[in-house]
């Protein structure tokens, strides 16, 4: 039971990073119906400039982690405005394989930059952990979840009682109508990206720090994990994206936990459960779990 327990408690925390990520992808598909495959560069760049800001440049973790957001969010802003934006008339699965070919060039340059090495977030928690009850949980672990739910707490309640939620749900239900009542659907969009960068960058953030050695190129393919978890709640579902980060990040931390009872599945089974639980609930609810069902008229 103890053990079990230590395990949630690391996969709420992992499923709350999820989280981000999955609100991330849900607020760009909302806003443009775009999806952006590009969310997991968004997040290598944001983490990475926090880490050279933090380790080499000497700055204050708090700063580094807003020049972070700041280099993450300027480069989701030219993606969108110059990118996006000018393939305005073309179809959204254009857009979205486009999306695809930023990823790549980006991911490229951040391997790069990278290289064989392991970069350090200079995190002020470092590999610090805290004991309560018999568990042992790592303080990164309880910063993640407690960052995680201001987080998400705050964008719900924006998303829900600020005008600019109110036009994004306009927009995501009309985006003619919206339009004709003098909603502009560019700035829509470009706060959307921004938006995207500042969850990006935050959940790169406690995916590199301890219990994990810190950035690399591999980190990609972590983040990634974020796209079933958009997917099992719903593409167009602000709740559904946190419902399916949390339900990813706990089956993944638990598939973990017992793999030496899983190990007919073979090593590293817990890397595809995300992927496993997508399939399993697309098979019964094609939208997701709280995806709009689109009625057809025969």
């Amino acid at each position: 039971m103890q053990n079990l327990l230590q395990l949630l408690i690391s996969g709420m925390s992992l499923g709350t990073v999820y989280a981000l990520l999955a609100l991330g992808f849900v607020v760009v598909f909302k806003a443009t119906h775009v999806v952006n495959f590009a969310h997991p560069a968004l997040l290598m760049v944001g983490a990475y400039f926090t880490s050279r800001f933090s380790t080499v440049d000497r700055f204050p973790f708090p700063v580094a982690v807003l020049l972070g957001v700041g280099v993450a969010v300027t480069l989701a802003l030219v993606v969108e405005r110059l990118l996006v934006q000018r393939m305005g008339g073309a179809s959204v699965l254009a857009v979205s394989i486009m999306t695809i070919g930023v990823d790549v060039l980006v991911q490229t340059e951040m391997t790069r930059r990278i290289g064989i090495d392991v970069l350090p977030m200079g995190d002020p928690w470092a590999n610090g952990v805290i004991t309560v009850a018999g568990l042992t949980v790592p303080q990164t672990r309880l910063a993640a979840l407690t960052a995680g739910i201001v987080l998400i707490t705050v964008f719900l309640v924006w998303f829900r009682f600020s005008r600019w939620g109110v036009a994004m749900r306009a927009t995501a239900e009309d985006p003619v109508t919206a339009s004709l009542m003098g909603i502009r659907r560019s700035r829509i969009s470009a706060t959307s990206w921004l938006i995207a960068g500042v969850l990006a960058t935050a959940a790169g953030l406690f995916l590199t720090v301890f219990p994990s050695p810190g950035l690399e190129p591999a980190t990609a393919a972590v983040a990634l994990r974020a796209f079933p978890a958009a997917i099992i709640g719903g593409l167009d579902s602000v709740g559904g994206a946190v419902a399916g980060g949390l339900l990813v990040g706990i089956t993944e931390a638990l598939a973990q936990g017992y793999a030496e009872h899983l190990s007919l599945l073979g090593t590293g089974f817990h890397t595809v459960m995300p992927y496993l639980v997508m399939v399993l609930v697309l098979l019964a609810r094609p939208t997701g779990l709280f995806g709009t069902k689109e009625l057809h008229r025969v």
